[in-house]
């Protein structure tokens, strides 16, 4: 199959060359092949800066590894070779990435070196990396650590493998997947990730066996893991030594035809109709993006992003990144075929015209009398406390029948039933976030306060202008305000954050955003960041007792003093960091970790106020922020309260939910993704739990192309 490029990729293969070759010629090095400048430059998208920063990378990786020269006659490399510890597959994943195979239980660190390992990884990864088809979707790394002992494990090499492979090898290393990763191994992967570079710990996964197949086609993974391929080590051997020679042998009869086939026309129906790639050529995709623009609303924010998103997706559909997954089991069940996804979404249609009423509260999309409401015991006395608006009723329905609801709907029935929920008219006025003196107060000039729900603190020095912040109560299940939902402090509202938090006696603080995202502002820096530092706000004093990081969030223990009063409490602040810039996350094991550790501390502290607390039993407000306080906010509090109610009563109502909160704080879950996410949350959840077996559903391979 021919290579061809397009006239503006030639231009910067052209370029690249130029800018090695002045370096080669000064230093009497023999001039850059133009197939070695295409591999830079497909790894890194055509970016000339990246791609020669990449190389730069990989030199130095070479030179100080001793690995720039292989002789294939070394018997120690002959020997690392003939362990098959590592090997490349002869099939592809369903994106076309070519799959490396390391096999743990064959590697033994006191008879080999480093180098040695290292040597005939790149050896054969340079074999792989002749075909276009690799060059141009990627690799994925299989670490199988089926049966390996924790001799077996050597720690440095792990890092200087997947460091190479992420940013000092033109591979674009798609994933990696470490499976059947026993307990011991389990403590030293967390250390392992604080060494890796946070983008690669963004594609690392560790799977069970039988979760490979949902990563990977049977068709392409070996036997010993599940699959249907039978790998030929000495055949793929051939093909390296070939290739180390100079012999440009034909490197797809190797790879899986029928693999390859299949990842064409999957291409080709995602593909737009003016596509330049023909069954000879194939031209090499321009990836670059657009820079963000400002923005003034977050409305704006938001329907931009989606657009991006939605025309990112478009162009780089086979080269989709998947979020980490950690550890815990998740089942997915495949897709529908064809047929039966559009007459489900027909029949979609037509219930969602008779079915969809906002007026009547206890009505749900989804509730079917046909499908009985499970009951557990209730686990909160609602008749001591003042009635929220979740409660236990019968509108819900169990986790089974959600799963149901939305293997039939997909994706896109349920962006319907979100744009439903969208389409009412907020249920309250915005007098107050209006007034002209706070209007400065709002981050975002659409995201306003419910009058009737908004957080009212004290008024400094008898100033009646001084009693607002951009904060509403939302209830939680069996819980009258149970959150304190707000925007991202401004650099003018830490001191009414701070009095807000003191006067509720909030003891947990959720902030679900970066500070700085996509080099844009998201809040301002309203806690000291550093260990035993101090920060003042006002007349409150912040210190910063201890911080605690994990790979998906941080926990700061900070000390909150009134100096009017000279009292002190302790906050758990709790940055979820994992948040991906565009949409949601692909799947929410992280996010559903963190929120078990929202509830844990909120529970200790409660705990710790012992007799002094004589509110709720589950404790005062949490108060949860992203930027504008709507989005992730409002997704956090929709997976929450349903996950209370799913271990109460059995049941639950996430298109109810979801207007509830509205009507406590306007416009929360922003986006339809948002609402997805949170069925997939919740049904995740169940699968984690135990109360849901095969009813996990991927909607990523979704089309947008219909919606």
């Amino acid at each position: 199959m021919a290579v061809k490029l397009r006239q503006e990729e030639e231009l910067k293969v052209k370029k690249f060359i130029e800018e090695v070759n002045y370096y080669y010629i000064q230093n009497g090095k023999q001039p850059l092949p133009w197939k070695t400048a295409v591999k830079f430059l497909m790894a890194r998208k055509f970016d000339i800066r990246r791609a020669l920063d990449l190389y730069r990378c990989h030199q130095l990786t070479r030179e100080g590894e001793d690995l720039l020269y292989l002789d294939i006659n070394d018997k120690f490399l002959q020997e690392e070779l003939q362990t098959e510890k590592f090997t490349i597959l002869g099939g592809r994943d369903s994106g076309g990435a070519a799959i490396a195979l390391f096999t743990a239980r064959y590697h033994f660190p006191t008879l080999t070196s480093h180098q040695n390992v290292l040597k005939a990884l790149i050896y054969q990864l340079d074999a792989a990396l002749e075909s276009f088809e690799t060059q141009k979707h990627g690799l994925v790394f299989i670490y199988d650590m089926t049966d390996s002992k924790y001799g077996n494990f050597d720690y440095n090499l792990s890092i200087k493998i997947l460091n190479m492979l992420k940013g000092a090898y033109p591979a674009r290393l798609k994933k990696v997947l470490i499976v059947a990763a026993p307990l011991w191994f389990k403590a030293s992967f967390r250390i392992l990730q604080l060494f890796l570079r946070e983008k690669l710990r963004d594609r690392v996964f560790t799977v069970a066996v039988s979760e490979l197949p949902f990563h990977i086609p049977c068709e392409s993974l070996p036997k010993q893991l599940g699959g249907h391929l039978v790998p030929n080590h000495n055949t793929w051997l051939k093909l390296c030594f070939l290739v180390a020679t100079n012999q440009d042998p034909d490197m797809s009869f190797y790879f899986n035809n029928q693999s390859l086939q299949q990842v064409s026309e999957s291409k080709e129906a995602m593909q737009s109709s003016d596509s330049a790639e023909t069954e000879t050529n194939i031209f090499a995709s321009d990836f670059d993006s657009s820079e963000e623009t400002s923005r003034e609303t977050v409305s704006e924010k938001y329907n931009e992003e989606e657009k991006e998103k939605e025309g990112e997706e478009q162009r780089i559909r086979s080269e989709k990144e998947v979020i980490v997954e950690k550890e815990t089991p998740v089942v997915v069940q495949r897709m529908h075929s064809a047929d039966t996804r559009s007459a489900a979404a027909a029949d979609t249609r037509k219930r969602s015209s008779d079915t969809f009423s906002p007026v009547d509260e206890n009505q749900s999309p989804i509730t079917d009398p046909s499908h009985p409401c499970k009951r557990r015991p209730v686990s909160l006395d609602s008749q001591t406390y003042e009635e929220s608006l979740h409660m236990a009723d019968d509108s819900g329905i169990d986790i089974e029948t959600l799963a149901d609801h939305v293997r039939k709907l997909r994706k896109k029935g349920l962006r319907q039933e979100y744009l439903n929920i969208r389409s009412e008219s907020p249920t309250g006025t915005f007098y107050v976030s209006k007034a002209k003196c706070n209007l400065p107060k709002n981050r975002y000039l659409d995201v306003l306060c419910y009058d009737h729900s908004r957080v009212v603190i004290s008024m400094v020095d008898g100033d009646p202008n001084s009693d607002y912040i951009n904060a509403n109560f939302v209830d939680g299940y069996k819980q009258k305000n149970a959150y304190i939902t707000t925007q991202g402090c401004l650099s003018r509202t830490t001191g009414d954050f701070w009095r807000m938090v003191w006067e509720q006696k909030c003891l947990v603080i959720v902030m679900l955003t970066r500070i700085m995202e996509r080099n844009r502002l998201k809040c301002e820096q309203y806690w000291p960041l550093e260990t035993d530092t101090y920060e003042t706000y006002d007349h409150f004093v912040v210190h910063n007792s201890c911080v605690k990081q994990s790979s998906d969030y941080q926990v700061s223990t900070l000390i909150l003093k009134n100096n009017k009063t000279g009292e002190e409490r302790v906050i758990q602040h709790m940055q979820f960091i994992r948040w991906p810039d565009y949409g949601v996350p692909h799947k929410a094991e992280a996010f559903l970790q963190f929120l078990s550790k929202v509830r844990t501390l909120q529970a200790e502290a409660v705990q710790d106020l012992g007799d002094s607390w004589h509110g709720h039993p589950l404790g005062p407000p949490i108060v949860v922020h992203c930027s504008a306080g709507i989005g992730r906010t409002g997704t956090l509090i929709t997976i929450d309260i349903n996950i209370h109610r799913l271990e109460d009563i059995g049941t639950v109502n996430t298109y109810q939910t979801v207007r509830k909160i509205r009507s406590q704080r306007a416009f929360s879950i922003q986006v339809p993704d948002q609402y997805v996410f949170c069925h997939l949350a919740l049904i995740e959840y169940a699968v984690n739990t135990g109360q849901l077996q095969n009813k996990w559903l991927d909607l990523e391979s979704d089309s947008d192309s219909d919606d």
